[in-house]
């Protein structure tokens, strides 16, 4: 076996591939025992934006889901400016929200809050991995 082989397998046991839902995200990150950082991150993230976030350890997946999408319909509605300022500070693709449909506010806030919790998973996964 050449060393070109055994360098492209290695590659893709570690490659990142981003969860296409909510609900895989999270168990991705229960199932690697990552879910606590995960949480870490969010909470970090938002109290650096300066939006009290504290989400405790024993929050479960769908609470997280739920209190999450809340608190950025909130924001998207009430404080729209301390919204743009948290995705900035999570990193965000501004792209990538511009291509959402900001018709439906409920929906907005529900795939806002998936594109951060993707964004902070993949923080968490690169940092666990390298």
């Amino acid at each position: 076996m050449n060393i070109d082989i055994l360098i492209d397998i290695d590659i893709e046991k570690t490659m990142y591939q981003p969860p296409t839902t909510t609900d895989n995200l999270l168990s991705e990150a229960e199932k690697e025992n990552l879910y606590s950082k995960l949480i870490d991150q969010i909470n970090k993230d938002f109290n650096s934006a300066n939006e009290a976030i504290d989400f405790p350890q024993s929050t479960n997946p769908y609470e997280l889901k739920v209190q999450l999408h809340e608190k950025i319909y909130r924001l998207i509605q009430y404080k729209f400016a301390e919204y743009l300022n948290l995705l900035y500070i999570i990193d965000v693709p501004e792209e990538t929200i511009k291509q959402l449909d900001g018709s439906d506010l409920a929906e907005l806030s529900e795939q806002v809050s998936f594109l951060i919790l993707k964004r902070e998973w993949m923080k968490v996964w690169f940092r666990n991995r390298f």
